[in-house]
């Protein structure tokens, strides 16, 4: 299986991945999401380690239980043969209502088949307002085109 674009990244192929990784991820589909990823992928998410692509579909499964009306915008912050550095946020709510933007950072690393094997995730959490929210487009599904990526806002 080959998951285009592959090693070695350009700035454009690197930006096309971090976007492809986005729209699958605001699919908030498990099983579509760990197709990206090897059979034996390896993860550090927060303080979760786990491996495989059946680990992988059940985080995700728990992850957007409790990470309600989830959207995510990630983008590119660095890129070198076949590894991948983005930056990214999301907003989300729980069972309570209350909202939360999460801010985090991503490292990855791919195979000769643009399957990632590797992703290493560091993410923080702020409470906010809902009338603080930037991210308003119908989910589940993609960023729509006319709203902006991160750009230099980082907060």
């Amino acid at each position: 299986m080959s998951r285009p674009p592959l090693p070695p990244f350009t700035r454009e192929t690197a930006a096309q991945k971090a976007r492809m990784a986005e729209d699958a991820w605001n699919s908030r589909d498990p099983v579509r999401v760990s197709l990206a990823y090897t059979e034996d992928s390896r993860w550090r998410n927060r303080s979760e380690v786990l491996q495989g692509r059946e680990a992988i579909v059940a985080f995700l499964t728990r992850k957007w239980e409790k990470e309600r009306e989830y959207r995510l915008i990630k983008d590119l912050w660095a890129f070198d043969e076949n590894r991948i550095a983005v930056r990214f946020q999301y907003e989300w709510h729980d069972a309570g209502g209350q909202w939360y933007r999460s801010y985090g950072n991503e490292q990855w690393e791919f195979d000769e088949h643009g399957l990632m094997k590797r992703r290493e995730a560091s993410i923080n959490d702020i409470a906010i307002a809902e009338k603080d929210r930037r991210f308003h487009w119908p989910a589940p599904g993609p960023r729509p085109a006319d709203v902006p990526g991160l750009g230099t806002d980082p907060f």
